[in-house]
């Protein structure tokens, strides 16, 4: 059997978490494959909203087993209180498993990203100061620390070794507000937490799965324009968001991936410093911000708002071979008269549909093509029938455009609003 991928194709926050929980069912595991607790996969069962940093979107699914893999980085305080929040509510936490090859991130990553982030001044990158950047940089500069080193009983100098290196580098920043002390303590008693999950070996486990005929679906954090290489560096994640990050990220072949679902809102949003094309800095991008709720799941902070950006949609497309398109957010659009796509771009007097190098470079402006919005609710349309004909329209200007089908469209946040579309 493949592996299925789902994956966001825009900055992040596209709706990956309520599609991952509606498709497990037909999944035997689901495995984040990278990033680490700065995502934030919100899912919406009744009047309970949840959100998850580390744990896979398939937890509330019982018969599900989920892996967070060894691409993916850790924060034992954040990932305690996961289990803790799920365990409370009654949720059976034992089917989390956990890759021996994960890094950890200490609270001097958590320290060394805040200070290094405040001493940028306005060049700020907009990190949400979870120690993600310093974690992988520790792991490409091979000094990390890993989840199975916990199991080594010389973890303890393992782990003062590299606290003192990074207490070292700190010193070349400014102070910062952190309180070391208590954050160091909170982490060791966290640990124990973490300990009670079951370590495994992440690819031999993946891949025997598949072996034996599972059913694995991964799951993508983050989204492809915050792709370390691909996206709007540097303003990007410190990880590969695109469909190739699979393979490293659970340690199988690429001969291994199955069908890839990429999810889009229907309008885009961004968190943080960085280009973004299609921002509306004006009432109609407020507009978007109030309906569509748009503030982080994991910071808290307001998106920045604008209208879909079909050039980047088609790019991130073509990089990750999508062959599902999910669109989140339709209900947002309820409201508009008119609603505006970017279909190409002007750079610097030339017409195009590709990405320039710079997408923040003042030579480039979007242009875009109107289109007759539907003015009617649509939140209660559970077929793609029963759609007004104008939503049919939008759709198909989108599948004739990026040339891939859309399957599925999110109209609401709760777990039943989803039409799936033939």
């Amino acid at each position: 059997m493949p592996i299925d991928v789902l994956l966001g194709l825009q900055w992040g926050d596209e709706g990956k978490g309520k599609i991952v929980d509606y498709l497990a069912n037909n999944y035997d595991i689901i495995a984040r494959f990278q990033g680490g607790p700065n995502a934030g996969h919100t899912i919406v069962i009744g009047d309970q909203k949840h959100v998850l940093h580390t744990i896979p979107s398939g937890v509330f699914r019982s018969e599900v087993i989920n892996v967070i893999g060894n691409g993916v980085v850790i924060d034992p305080i954040v990932l305690a209180r996961e289990l803790n929040e799920l365990q409370a509510l009654g949720v059976d936490t034992s089917n989390i498993y956990i890759a021996r090859k994960a890094h950890l991130i200490l609270p001097t990553h958590r320290y060394l990203d805040a200070a290094s982030e405040a001493s940028k001044g306005k060049q700020k990158i907009g990190s949400t100061l979870r120690g993600i950047g310093p974690t992988y940089m520790d792991k490409t500069g091979r000094n990390g620390l890993r989840i199975g080193d916990l199991e080594h009983p010389n973890f303890k100098s393992k782990y003062t070794s590299l606290k003192e290196k990074h207490l070292q580098l700190g010193k070349i920043y400014a102070d910062v507000d952190f309180d070391f002390e208590a954050e160091e303590k909170q982490w060791f008693d966290c640990l124990e937490k973490v300990k009670e999950l079951k370590f495994i070996d992440n690819s031999y486990f993946i891949n025997n799965a598949l072996k034996e005929g599972k059913t694995i679906l991964a799951e993508g954090a983050q989204g492809s324009m915050l792709d370390i290489d691909y996206g709007t560096y540097p303003f990007v994640t410190s990880s590969n968001t695109l469909t190739a990050g699979v393979c490293v990220g659970l340690g199988v072949s690429p001969k291994t991936i199955g069908k890839i679902f990429g999810i889009t809102k229907s309008y885009c949003t961004r968190v943080g410093s960085g280009p973004f094309p299609t921002e509306l800095d004006n009432e109609v991008g407020e507009e978007l911000r109030k309906i569509g709720n748009e503030f982080g799941a994991t910071t808290g902070r307001p998106r920045r708002t604008g209208w879909i950006d079909l050039p980047q949609l088609k790019y991130t497309i073509m990089l990750n071979g999508v062959d599902h398109l999910c669109i989140t957010k339709m209900d947002c659009l309820n409201t508009f008269e008119n609603i505006e796509m970017a279909t190409h771009y002007n750079y610097d007097g030339n017409r195009t549909q590709e990405l320039p190098y710079d997408l923040a470079s003042d030579k480039l402006k979007p242009e875009y093509q109107s289109i007759p919005g539907w003015n009617e609710d649509i939140c209660s349309i559970k077929d793609y029938a029963s759609l007004p004909v104008k939503v049919k329209d939008y759709v198909q200007f989108l599948e004739d455009y990026l040339e891939v089908k859309v399957t599925m469209l999110s109209t609401g946040p709760e777990r039943d609003s989803l039409i799936i579309k033939d």
